[in-house]
């Protein structure tokens, strides 16, 4: 029994064993939604959305897709700002998704939150350039470093929120990779950053003699890649928590010595596949999230990117901590 587990500030969410499809019952865990959000959720609702309320996201438009949206948590954060306990909207057809998520948010809860930080933070870009032969390239890699601070200066003009962090010149034969770094505020920054990153190709191009400019040189955009899980990009994540032996036995019915084979196993497989993905059904749990929230799926590719940690403590608990490094959100 939960009962005598460490609990979070927010109440569980109301289950009616007998049938939890209901209206009574669904009606009760959005009344408490609404509550934990302070605001009303009219639309999860079946409130009909305007029709202009889609102007600019869609075309040749006929209405809305309903996708099952459901509540995992609470779930116990300690993240930069202190302890936030929140629920997790997920949106899905896959059935037990949010109740194996909200299991493991329980563990969580019961071993007293997950502590998380964002790590880093940039959107990066790549803009490749093409030059008679490598030596002109490697001359016009000169030129970045001596037009910085214009850019930075032109990147201000293009946006309130955004800024230029870093350029970094790669030669590729004749072709002159540039990695640039964005801040992005709030936003994700995508429109901006490939705006930004087409005005400084074309000073670059035009001070260099470059043959030819792609600002998508270099297109990791919604690929999961070895340089976004090395570089990270976006939002990079580090999280971790430690489950209590007992906690972890009565929840789940399992040992820590058991989870950690099993993810010893996991990497061993993950390794001979060259996968950049070792969050094992992290993707699950992340396209949930971002459907719900209204983000753009076609980023789960590289948001999925990241390792899962497992490990025993000198005290026999089990040890985890999972590393994203490209969350574009």
């Amino acid at each position: 029994m939960m009962e005598d587990l460490p609990k979070s500030s927010l109440p569980q969410l109301p289950r009616d064993r007998a049938d939890d499809y209901t209206a009574d019952i669904v009606t009760r865990r959005r009344a408490l939604a609404e509550s934990a959000a302070r605001e009303k959720l009219e639309h999860v609702g079946g409130a009909p959305v305007p029709l202009d309320q889609a102007r600019g996201n869609i075309e040749s438009m006929i209405g809305f897709a309903q996708v099952p949206l459901g509540l995992a948590g609470p779930l116990v954060v300690h993240g930069a700002l202190g302890r936030a306990d929140v629920y997790v909207p997920m949106a899905t057809t896959e059935g037990a998704l949010v109740a194996s998520h909200n299991r493991g948010m329980r563990l969580v809860a019961a071993a007293g939150g997950v502590w998380s930080r964002v790590v880093r933070e940039g959107l990066s870009q790549h803009p490749m350039l093409v030059y008679r032969d490598a030596a002109a390239a490697s001359r016009a890699a000169k030129h970045v470093r001596r037009r910085l601070d214009s850019w930075k200066q032109l990147v201000s003009t293009l946006t309130n929120h955004g800024s230029l962090l870093v350029a970094e010149p790669e030669l590729l034969g004749r072709r002159l990779l540039l990695r640039l770094v964005f801040g992005t505020g709030d936003a994700i920054g995508i429109n901006m950053a490939a705006l930004a990153a087409d005005r400084i190709c074309a000073d670059l191009a035009e001070v260099s003699g470059a043959v030819e400019r792609y600002v998508h040189g270099q297109d990791v955009e919604k690929r999961a890649g070895a340089r976004s899980a090395a570089e990270g990009r976006g939002r990079s994540v580090v999280a971790d928590v430690t489950i209590p032996r007992q906690v972890l036995s009565k929840v789940a019915r399992v040992e820590p010595e058991q989870m950690v084979r099993i993810a010893r196993t996991y990497a061993q497989g993950f390794a001979q596949l060259g996968t950049q993905n070792w969050t094992v059904q992290g993707a699950n749990g992340l396209a949930a999230v971002l459907l719900a929230c209204g983000q753009d799926v076609a980023y789960l590719p590289e948001c999925a990117t990241g390792y899962l940690d497992l490990d025993l403590t000198e005290s026999g608990d089990l040890y985890a901590s999972v590393h994203l490094p490209s969350l574009l959100v």
